[in-house]
């Protein structure tokens, strides 16, 4: 990993070294079985035929929380192929969308078939490093691509880093204010929708400042702050409160009632269990050691 060093405690200090996967099975293997909790994204099938026409295999096919489809290419080491090899295989994806929502009826059932977002396609390229050209080239491209760097230390930990994120579909930071505009036009509480929308854009704001490998995503319900992972998930304004969900762990947090609320089990838009209540500007900034702590887990 760049620049990162890990040392055991257990007998003195020992730097454990860090070591690439002997053959490239080994990474893929250990990350499609954990697919969820180390990338967000629930993993669907392995080397996916792409057909007699196409002829390739896609490594692994998986569809995120927001229910964006995902192509996860494996490298072991550094190979300047990754990205284009996984932008062809989006490209096949997007003209296939029918065999894709078939395959996630078969293993997700048709709610999720239902549901698949199509404006917001992501690549995911895990190899053993990357190259600053290949940084520089998924700025380029106009698709989400996440470049992640792997490096195993000893036999028991994997780590991971992501090298760029790059969403394909920006959504700007005045949507929710554009969202709401329509609304103050027609509505009777023009104040309140636009102190409601102001607040939506600092929140945006906010967010999107917590880092350089953030992306968002316009779900159908809510707005995804994600880095591999959602950390945070921005509902529209309703009346005089604006609703976030975060990633942080309730069990971890002082709760304030009106403030922040524990919604594990409790059927919501968005992912996280952690509700925040936000209603001026001043609960923002309560809640913005929240959003870092949410930020930093994901």
């Amino acid at each position: 990993m760049s620049g990162l060093r890990l040392f055991s405690t257990a007998s003195g200090v020992t730097e454990v070294m860090p070591r690439l996967a002997e053959v490239e099975a080994e990474v893929q293997d250990l990350i499609e079985a954990n697919m969820q909790a180390m990338l967000g994204v629930r993993f669907l099938a392995s080397e996916y035929s792409t057909g007699p026409v196409h002829g390739g295999r896609i490594d692994s096919l998986g569809i995120d929380e927001n229910g964006a489809p995902v192509v996860v290419e494996f490298k072991r080491g550094t190979d300047a192929g990754v990205i284009h090899q996984g932008l062809y295989y989006m490209s096949w994806l997007m003209d296939h969308k029918a065999e894709f929502r078939h395959l996630v009826r078969d293993r997700l059932g048709a709610t999720a078939a239902a549901q698949v977002l199509w404006s917001a396609p992501r690549l995911i390229c895990v190899a053993g490093d990357f190259t600053r050209y290949d940084v520089h080239a998924v700025r380029e491209h106009r698709r989400s691509i996440d470049l992640v760097r792997y490096r195993f230390f000893g036999t028991e930990h994997i780590g991971l880093e992501t090298v760029a994120s790059v969403s394909g579909r920006p959504v700007g930071p005045g949507a929710c204010r554009r969202r709401r505009a329509a609304d103050v036009q027609g509505g009777t509480r023009a104040d309140t929708d636009k102190a409601m929308a102001e607040l939506a854009a600092a929140v945006d704001e906010v967010l999107l400042g917590l880092g350089d490998d953030i992306t968002k995503v316009a779900n159908r319900t809510y707005l995804a702050y994600q880095r591999l992972r959602n950390f945070a998930c921005v509902c529209p304004p309703r009346q005089t409160k604006l609703l976030v969900y975060l990633k942080a762990d309730p069990k971890e947090v002082d709760l304030v009632p009106g403030f922040t609320r524990d919604v594990t089990g409790l059927g919501h838009h968005g992912t996280g269990d952690l509700e925040v209540q936000l209603r001026t500007e001043r609960d923002l900034e309560r809640a913005q050691e929240l959003f870092r702590f949410s930020y930093a887990v994901a």
